[in-house]
């Protein structure tokens, strides 16, 4: 520090011998969440698919978690707002998937839910955790996942935008202009739009931000 003014150097002399700098430490606890049930408890209830338990296996919800599932299964739209990994997405893929594993092959190549992102790079996470629940699960059971998924993010090569159409998934991921450009411009999106303007059941707006201080995420599930 090499301030020259005698007096402006006096001040900030003052100022640091006061620990004016140098304020209390703050200490804060994360919140932890009420404990609910595990889901398979849920499953073994007749809440869920018996399929939600080899997808989720070993999984014990928090409370939120818990009665936002009871209310997809029940075919209720429902609200998530909580901290950052207190599993909202859980709520939403736990409800969707039992709703597609009820509807069995008539869900086939019938878009049941979209979720809608605010960035591409979130889509990209969720879709690869989604991959990893897909790995595991046909690596232990020895047969192919029983849900079907994929995004549309503007980002995708023509053959992947192709499989899309020619073969839809259960579940699309995607972001909110893109779901804009999807209902209304032409071309190779009407075959997609119509598709689950004719099927959809769920749509889903992961991460609605505000900010007070600290950031609070919001978690939307629509039934249609």
């Amino acid at each position: 520090m090499n301030i020259k003014d005698p007096s402006i150097l006096k001040f900030v002399d003052n100022e640091i011998s006061n620990k004016k700098l140098w304020p209390e430490p703050l200490v804060q606890f994360n919140p932890t969440f009420e404990r609910g049930r595990p889901l398979s408890t849920l499953v073994k209830e007749g809440y869920l698919h018996d399929e939600i338990d080899n997808i989720f296996a070993g999984f014990s919800l928090y409370r939120h978690q818990k009665e936002a599932i009871l209310l997809g299964a029940n075919g209720n739209e429902f609200i998530v707002t909580s901290g950052t990994g207190s599993g909202k997405s859980l709520t939403y893929m736990a409800t969707i998937f039992n709703h597609v594993l009820n509807q069995g092959d008539f869900a086939i190549n019938k878009i049941q839910a979209v979720v809608v992102y605010p960035m591409n790079a979130l889509i990209n996470s969720q879709f690869k955790e989604i991959e990893k629940f897909k790995k595991i699960y046909e690596e232990k059971y020895n047969r192919p996942f029983p849900i079907t998924f994929d995004q549309y993010t503007g980002q995708e090569s023509e053959e992947q935008k192709d499989r899309l159409r020619l073969n839809p998934p259960h579940i699309l991921l995607t972001n909110y202009m893109m779901l804009e450009l999807v209902m209304t411009r032409s071309g190779r999106d009407v075959e997609i739009r119509q598709n689950f303007l004719e099927n959809i059941k769920y749509l889903v707006f992961d991460e609605l931000h505000t900010y007070r201080g600290r950031l609070d995420c919001v978690l939307v599930i629509i039934r249609i």
